[in-house]
């Protein structure tokens, strides 16, 4: 799962002085519930009206059920640096890694 990669590499992001935040359509407590059962350090921002995955292309509609898997890597002055349409979970934390 992507979410664990980013999880496991937590310490090499930190040390680089690069924010990990992780978007989920799923409601706060939802959201904590799953963040501590997956011990992640990071937290998952809960979009629940599609705003987030509307502005960056996660979703087509507020109605859509899922989020498409995709990431962003933002600078310190909020500009996109880096945009990823489609990630592989496994190799995707890595690789954004090596780009911060």
């Amino acid at each position: 799962m992507e979410g664990c990669g980013y999880r496991d590499l937590s310490s090499e992001f930190e040390r680089k002085k690069a924010v990990i935040l992780g978007v989920s359509f799923d409601t706060v407590q939802e959201n904590a519930a799953f963040a501590a059962k997956m011990k992640f350090p990071y937290p998952l921002l809960c979009d629940v009206d599609r705003a987030i995955g509307l502005a960056y292309g996660a979703c087509s509609t507020p109605q859509d059920r899922s989020a498409r898997r995709i990431s962003y890597v933002i600078g310190p002055d909020g500009r996109v640096r880096y945009a990823f349409p489609k990630v592989d979970p496994k190799s995707h934390p890595a690789e954004v890694l090596a780009l911060v």
